[in-house]
């Protein structure tokens, strides 16, 4: 779904509720109303547009009753800075994501520890199954008499996990203030012109080559403008051309 469609959804506070709810545990429809104090004509119509949207799913218990529970994981990020305003959605990536190959961000992960999530004993998902387990089950052998995931370990990986996740969000942040940082300093370059036209030039560049008419569309700036730009900015050897595509030059970014 859209990001922004998705804001638009969670900027209803019943449906952020609902989805508060639904985190803890599955509910029914008379579970959510009794929680939030509306008709279960209104939580149906939440839940309905929740499940289109794909954040919630329904399922029918032994009593062909139907509850809801939360579909999968996703992650929605807004960004709002001086230059820039987005949002980006994404489901969570796969535990076997090679995670090694990345030039700017370094994790200590071992793999041999990592639990198989067949692994791990899981209930039916029925409301009324929720925070009950067999104990056999859990702290002990399960029903076929293999030895369940070591409980000491995973806790470990919980908060090791929850560590990760602080210091993620705020190295994101620590990023954010240094791209600030850095196209203001760009912009300052350029006395006299509009920097931070310049700035947003460049930046459309980091993700790759462009035709100058493709950073035209992005920029919304006439062809002619951002042409006579780039061939400023390829005289000072920032920029240069390769085949049609505009390019930044090789070291002239920070690795």
């Amino acid at each position: 779904m859209d990001s922004a469609a998705l804001l638009d959804l969670l900027g209803n506070e019943n449906r952020r509720r609902i989805l508060r709810l639904l985190s803890r545990k599955p509910c029914y429809v008379t579970e959510i109303s009794e929680y939030l104090g509306v008709s279960p004509k209104a939580v149906i119509d939440h839940l309905r547009k929740l499940e289109d949207a794909g954040l919630v799913e329904s399922h029918v218990d032994d009593g062909r009753r139907k509850y809801f529970s939360i579909a999968r994981n996703l992650r929605l990020e807004v960004n709002v800075s001086p230059y820039e305003f987005g949002t980006k959605s994404a489901y969570s990536a796969s535990p076997n994501l090679d995670i090694t190959s990345w030039r700017h961000v370094s994790l200590h992960v071992d793999r041999d520890r990592e639990s198989d999530p067949d692994s791990i004993p899981e209930g039916n998902g029925d409301p009324d199954d929720a925070g009950r387990g067999d104990e056999e089950t859990l702290f002990g052998e399960d029903q076929e008499g293999e030895e369940p995931p070591d409980l000491t370990a995973l806790a470990a990986d919980l908060e090791r996990l929850e560590r990760l996740e602080n210091e993620l969000s705020m190295a994101q942040r620590w990023v954010q203030g240094r791209l600030t940082e850095t196209l203001d300093r760009i912009g300052a370059h350029f006395e006299g012109v509009d920097g931070r036209f310049y700035s947003d030039l460049l930046r459309g560049l980091t993700d790759g080559p462009a035709t100058a008419e493709e950073l035209a569309r992005r920029l919304d700036a006439p062809p002619d403008v951002v042409e006579d730009a780039l061939e400023g900015l390829s005289a000072h050897g920032v920029v240069e051309l390769d085949g049609d595509r505009w390019v930044l030059v090789a070291g002239s970014a920070s690795p």
